[in-house]
């Protein structure tokens, strides 16, 4: 997974985008990844910086990997991106 990060002059609330390939697979994969990657952010919506616009490209082991690797994955990278406090 990796993360793309936009602050906008916009004070809305954060957006997230995810892209997901056709290498990952058929449409049904892409849809199973993305829908997965949605279920993981929701909690953080509302701790991500306003006019925030993040993009999520989802790697091809997005669709089979386990959903705790996926979150942790995740925690990892916004933590990285300092967009996520440490102690989340």
């Amino acid at each position: 997974m990796r993360i793309g990060i936009l602050l906008t002059p916009d004070p809305a609330s954060a957006k997230v985008g995810f892209i997901t390939s056709r290498r990952i697979g058929g449409a049904v994969i892409r849809t199973r990844a993305r829908r997965r990657l949605r279920e993981i952010l929701r909690p953080f919506l509302r701790i991500l910086p306003s006019g925030l616009l993040l993009v999520v490209v989802a790697k091809s082991g997005a669709a089979t990997a386990p959903m705790a690797e996926l979150q942790a994955e995740w925690l990892l990278l916004a933590r990285r991106v300092s967009i996520v406090p440490a102690a989340e």
